[in-house]
C-alpha cells in the first residue's frame, strides 16, 4: 500500500512539495491555516509553476481545514507527516498530527531552523526526521498558487537533505529522498546538524535583512554597507556553531572559515566574499524581485521567524560565551517593524 501523506501547511514550500508530490500519484493531503488557500486549491486545484513552462502543473491533492483535522480519526492513519509550518507554530502543530500517526509513522522537518528537538519532545526521536530545502525560492503569491524562482534540476545543487538525528543512514530516510527526488534533487545527509546549522547561517544573511528593509536576496548585496553587515552576521553565526561543534557545510558558495576571516576583517578572505556575494547578486537564475520568506512575510502582515533565526544565534552564543552582536541587532531592528515602530526601509540598518 502506498504512504499515507500528510503536509502540515500548504504554503509555498509545503504546497509546492505536496503538491508536486500528488501529481506523481502519492496520497497526499494538504493541512492549511488560510482557509482562502484550501477553499482556492480545492475549487481549482494547485496551480505550480516556475522558471520554465516545463514547470507548470496542476495538482488535486487532498485537503483539510484545521478545524476538519479531526476527521483523520475516521481515515487510514498517517505514514509520513511533513512539518511545513513556521517555527514558532512547530509544538502545537506536533500535538495536532500525533494522535493519527499510524505505528511505524513519523514527522519530517520541512522547515527552516533547528526544530527536530522541539518536534522529538512531542512524538519522540524516533519518529523524528529531518529535511533541509535548500535554496528552492518559492512563493504562495495567492491562494492555490505557488511559483518558483530559482532553476530547477541545477546539476551544482541539491536541493532537498534529508538526515536522521543521529547521523546514519537508515531505510526511511532513503525512502524520504527517493519520494522527495520527482520535485528536484535530494540526498540523505549523514550530517543533518551541520546541515541544519549551515542554513540557518545562510538564513540569518538573508531573511532578517530583507524584512528590515523591503530588499529583494539579489539586492542586498548590491549595497556595500549592507553587504558587509550580512558578512559580519554570517561570520558570528559560523564561529557560534563551530564552537558548538557542527561540522559545517558551505552556506551558498561561501567556505565557513573564510565567511569568519573575512568577518574578522582579513582583506584577502573579504575581498574574495565580496567578489562571490557580489557575483551571485548580478548573475543570472533567480527573479530579481525574489524576497527571503522573512521578507514576504513581512509584507504580508505575518509574524517573523526572527526569533528562531538570528535570536536563536544570539541565545545559543550566550549559552557558551560567545557574543554576536550584529545577529542581536538585527534581531532587534526587525521586531521593531513588526511591532511598527519603524518602516520597512534599508535607512532601518543606516541607523546608530
Amino acid at each position: 500500500m502506498s504512504d499515507r501523506i500528510v503536509m502540515l501547511g500548504a504554503g509555498a514550500v509545503g504546497g509546492y512539495v505536496g503538491g508536486h508530490l500528488s501529481a506523481h500519484g502519492h496520497d497526499v493531503t494538504l493541512v492549511d491555516s488560510w482557509h482562502d488557500n484550501i477553499e482556492a486549491i480545492r475549487s481549482r486545484g494547485l496551480e505550480l509553476s516556475g522558471m520554465t513552462e516545463e514547470e507548470r502543473r496542476l495538482a488535486r491533492p487532498n485537503t483539510l481545514h484545521l478545524h476538519e483535522v479531526a476527521s483523520l480519526a475516521r481515515q487510514k492513519p498517517v505514514d509520513i507527516a511533513f512539518l511545513c509550518v513556521k517555527s514558532y507554530d512547530t509544538e502545537w502543530m506536533s500535538q495536532l498530527i500525533k494522535p493519527y500517526l499510524a505505528p511505524g509513522g513519523f514527522v519530517v522537518s520541512l522547515q527552516n531552523c533547528l526544530n527536530e528537538e522541539r518536534i522529538a519532545e512531542i512524538v519522540g526521536w524516533g519518529r523524528t526526521l529531518g529535511c533541509i530545502a535548500a535554496r528552492i525560492s518559492v512563493e504562495l503569491f495567492e491562494p492555490g498558487r505557488i511559483r518558483r524562482q530559482a532553476p530547477k534540476g541545477a546539476a551544482e545543487h541539491i536541493v532537498f537533505r534529508v538526515g536522521e538525528v543521529h547521523g546514519r543512514v537508515t531505510d526511511r530516510a532513503k525512502r524520504i529522498t527517493e519520494m522527495l527526488s520527482v520535485v528536484d534533487g535530494a540526498k540523505v545527509t549523514t550530517n543533518l546538524w551541520g546541515e541544519r546549522w549551515s542554513k540557518l547561517c545562510h538564513n540569518a544573511m538573508r531573511n532578517g535583512i530583507s524584512a528590515a528593509t523591503g530588499l529583494s536576496g539579489r539586492e542586498i548585496d548590491q549595497h556595500d554597507d549592507i553587504r558587509r553587515l550580512t558578512i559580519n552576521i554570517g561570520g558570528e553565526a559560523v564561529r557560534i556553531g563551530m564552537a558548538l561543534g557542527y561540522e559545517l557545510e558551505k552556506i551558498g558558495k561561501l567556505e565557513p572559515k573564510k565567511l569568519v576571516r573575512a568577518a574578522d576583517g582579513d582583506a584577502d578572505a573579504l575581498a574574495e566574499v565580496d567578489a562571490t556575494l557580489v557575483g551571485e547578486s548580478s548573475g543570472g537564475g533567480r527573479g530579481k524581485q525574489q524576497r527571503p520568506s522573512m521578507g514576504q512575510d513581512m509584507l504580508k502582515g505575518r509574524r517573523t521567524e526572527i526569533d528562531f533565526i538570528n535570536g536563536y544565534i544570539v541565545e545559543k552564543g550566550a549559552q557558551i560565551g560567545i557574543a554576536a552582536p550584529h545577529n542581536a541587532r538585527i534581531a532587534s531592528i526587525v521586531k521593531r517593524v513588526e511591532r511598527q515602530e519603524l518602516p520597512i526601509a534599508i535607512s532601518n540598518l543606516r541607523e546608530e
